[in-house]
């Protein structure tokens, strides 16, 4: 009775320092299983605590009429536009903002002034030239007109009266002359006009390419136009200054796009082309509708037309007339260099016309990829986000390295070295770039997130699907991120901060936003949710979202609400720590039963008493030990019972008790009694801070192996240390934690047991290594193509 009270007195002495432990986690907030409640708004009618749009949610609208004009010997835009403005909000409106975008080039703009030194030893000439001229003093915008009008009915001047405004930096804030209220219109009319930037010297996600040795140019035009800033319940008017690297908040609408270039140019645009008989030859026109037929590209405008285009000079102009529907952008990209092409998507019931349009420069690759990578990209992003609602989707190569818009994406790099080859850094970086910009048109275009808030909210969920659908392209894709090891090296360093982070503020910006945001989804799928129950919950979000204005928040509740799964512990590690995974298997204990009969049990022991008789009688093992012991100069005197007694021999009297006591055995009791099992103790630490179900690979004596799993609530009563029990009828001989490399666990070493040695590896080399040829890959088609068929 005592033994057993000891034992109880025991349990419950635990029991207190345990639930003392777990009271101290609460009472100081370290708890990482605390729920992250306070960390998000307060559901409310607009945006519910289920992460769905609430019976109130609203959201304003913005419809454009606009028309340009590029002078292409002048590199120029001139723009008008009317902007017709929809107040669905509650509130009574006494101004409306507009965003300026190109006044980021402007030598005086707030991003400028607040660049930073960098240090350098070298220079090329261009960067020299940036670091002397940063900003062409001719660049960003020169309004000419605002008006306003809220009676007329179409776009015309004849009601409208100027306006007063101010400009700040990137932002004007228009004063209207009377108040706007709720489920009110007010049409603003806007002229003006600008230099366009030349992206390799003045940056930009818009802007021009100028081929010298022709004298010609590739026009990918962005951001071009004043565009309405958004007005909703999280943060009234969002007019935060265009910096750079944070991108754009935009309403929703309907666009009529008038662009009138030199004749002899070709046009691709956000919408419908409308006028396509009149600015395209018969030949052309008649390939035009063809390339709606086909589900393979076919030539529009052949390479052959392109490079005559390029000796032409027109001295008139055509103007193509594009339409858009339910669009929050649009941009276009107009040369005579372009060659294009286009074939026509059936897919869910939906056609969309997938057309590419690049330089003769592009040829060999992107004649062959382009187009069959837009087709690909929209399919499985339709199957995982929502339907691409959109009837056509471009792809554009030029200098912009990659941007999206709704409906065209502009696509740099991917172009072969003059003799057609390319390296396979080159081939994969292409089709990498035009699936992440593809699919920008569902993160932010259809499910309308704010960029320039938070970056990971479109460019982290469409490097999650970019790399589904890099997975899909062919096997053995070699993406660059997704897979949780890419991830680690990141996750370890202090030049960090957490996800759930401003834009601007980010540092490691694509590891972070994109990389980080990238793994946590593909780990959520795989590792804790399932497959099952993400893609449900996934695909619940961006239905709910789409075409809408989605929160952090939103995400975090609709992914529990739809999947039933408590996951406020990842939000809040992933997400709001630079904690990383670092979990360590510690040590082994092996636990078996001791054995009951006399012929087993006391060989045990002997070989027992052998090993500990090697490792501590040291004075038996070396040279110069004990000659002679004392007892043995006087024979038998000395000697006892002891002396003789044998403690390995099994004796008569050792039998009987052994039989004695299994006659006192039920069958199921003898059973177990004779029942070899191995019961282990896994003793796991969490280093890095960042907690995560245990994955567990074991390998047995016999050449068999087993993962089992655990989940992530097995932290639940300690989140520093835990004992995990492993029963199994056979003898292991190593472990591993996560064998698969799902978890981006930061250190494989701690992961095994027994322990692996480190290894490293070094080269020899006798030249200097060559960097433009490391940027570019080995092109190992030139090299190896004469005995590769």
């Amino acid at each position: 009775m005592k033994k057993n009270g000891h034992i109880l007195a025991v349990i419950l002495c635990f029991a207190l320092v345990v639930h003392g432990q777990n009271q101290k986690l609460m009472r100081t907030n370290e708890s990482k299983f605390k729920q992250i409640d306070d960390l998000l708004p307060t559901p409310n009618e607009y945006r519910t605590a289920s992460g769905a749009p609430g019976h109130k949610y609203w959201q304003q609208r913005a419809d454009y009429h606009i028309k340009v004009q590029i002078d292409d010997s002048k590199q120029t835009l001139s723009g008008s536009e009317w902007i017709t403005y929809y107040n669905n909000s509650p509130d009574v409106l006494n101004y409306i903002w507009i965003q300026l975008d190109q006044n980021i080039f402007s030598q005086h703009s707030l991003s400028n002034q607040i660049k930073t030194a960098n240090e350098f030893t070298e220079l090329s000439f261009q960067e020299y030239q940036n670091l002397l001229y940063p900003k062409d003093p001719g660049l960003g915008y020169k309004i000419t007109t605002v008006k306003i009008d809220k009676t007329a009915v179409k776009d015309s001047p004849s009601n409208a009266k100027p306006a007063k405004y101010i400009i700040y930096d990137t932002m004007m804030r228009i004063d209207l002359p009377e108040p706007l209220k709720p489920n009110e219109i007010v049409k603003i009319q806007i002229e003006w006009n600008n230099k366009i930037n030349e992206v390799r010297k003045h940056g930009g996600r818009g802007g021009m390419e100028y081929f010298e040795k022709e004298d010609n140019y590739i026009y990918q035009i962005s951001q071009f136009y004043p565009r309405v800033c958004v007005y909703d319940n999280v943060n009234g008017w969002y007019h935060k200054s265009y910096l750079g690297r944070g991108e754009f908040n935009l309403e929703f609408g309907d666009f009529i796009l008038e662009i009138t270039v030199p004749a002899d140019h070709i046009v691709g645009a956000t919408g419908v082309l409308q006028n396509p008989k009149e600015v395209l030859t018969p030949t052309q026109f008649e390939r035009y509708q063809k390339s709606q037929t086909v589900s393979e590209p076919i030539f529009i405008v052949t390479p052959d037309e392109a490079k005559q285009n390029e000796t032409s000079r027109a001295t008139t102009t055509k103007t193509w007339i594009f339409k858009a529907q339910n669009v929050r952008d649009v941009a276009f990209a107009s040369s005579r260099k372009f060659i294009w092409d286009g074939a026509m998507l059936s897919f869910n019931n939906r056609k969309t016309h997938c057309m590419s349009l690049y330089p003769k420069e592009g040829l060999s690759l992107w004649d062959k990829y382009s187009t069959h990578v837009v087709m690909h990209t929209i399919k499985v992003y339709s199957r995982y986000a929502c339907e691409y609602v959109y009837p056509v989707c471009y792809s554009v190569n030029g200098a912009i390295g990659g941007m999206e818009y709704p409906m065209i994406s502009f696509n740099g790099g991917g172009r072969p070295d003059p003799d057609g080859t390319y390296s396979e850094r080159t081939k994969y970086g292409l089709i990498s770039v035009i699936i992440h910009e593809v699919g920008h048109n569902f993160f932010p275009m259809i499910i309308s997130s704010n960029e320039r808030n938070w970056t990971w909210l479109d460019e982290g969920f469409n490097t999650f699907l970019q790399f589904l659908t890099e997975q899909e392209w062919e096997k053995n894709y070699p993406s660059s991120r997704g897979f949780p090891d890419l991830i680690t090296e990141y996750m370890k360093s202090t030049d960090q901060v957490p996800i759930m982070t401003n834009s601007e503020s980010l540092l490691q910006f694509g590891n972070n936003a994109y990389g980080k945001t990238a793994t946590a989804l593909n780990i959520l799928r795989e590792t804790i949710m399932g497959r099952e129950l993400f893609d449900f919950a996934f695909k619940t979000y961006c239905e709910r979202w789409k075409f809408k204005h989605p929160t952090p928040a939103d995400f975090f509740r609709t992914m529990e609400d739809a999947s039933g799964i408590d996951l406020d512990w990842f939000w809040r590690g992933w997400f709001f720590t630079t904690d990383h995974v670092d979990i360590s298997l510690e040590s082994v204990e092996l636990h078996v039963l001791k054995p009951k009969d006399p012929q087993i049990a006391k060989e045990i022991e002997k070989q027992k008493d052998i090993s500990a008789d090697r490792k501590t009688n040291i004075l038996n093992h070396k040279e110069g030990g004990i000659k002679q012991y004392y007892t043995e100069q006087y024979g038998d005197k000395l000697k006892d019972f002891y002396n003789y007694y044998d403690k390995y021999k099994v004796y008569e009297i050792d039998k009987k008790e052994y039989l004695d006591y299994i006659k006192t055995l039920t069958p199921e009791e003898e059973k177990l009694l004779h029942q070899k099992a191995y019961i282990y103790h896994l003793k796991f630490k969490d280093i890095g801070g960042l907690l995560m179900p245990l994955i567990i690979k074991i390998n047995y004596a016999d050449g068999s192996s087993e993962i089992i799993k655990k989940p992530v609530e097995i932290w639940l009563k300690n989140e520093k240390e835990v004992v995990i029990e492993h029963v199994s009828f056979k003898e292991a001989v190593s472990f591993e934690l996560d064998p698969n490399y799902e978890t981006a666990d930061a250190d494989r070493f701690n992961n095994y047991y027994p322990r692996k040695i480190r290894t490293s590896e070094f080269e020899l080399f006798k030249q200097k290594y060559n960097l433009w040829e490391g940027f570019r890959g080995n092109n190992l088609m030139r090299k190896y193509s004469n005995e590769v068929k």
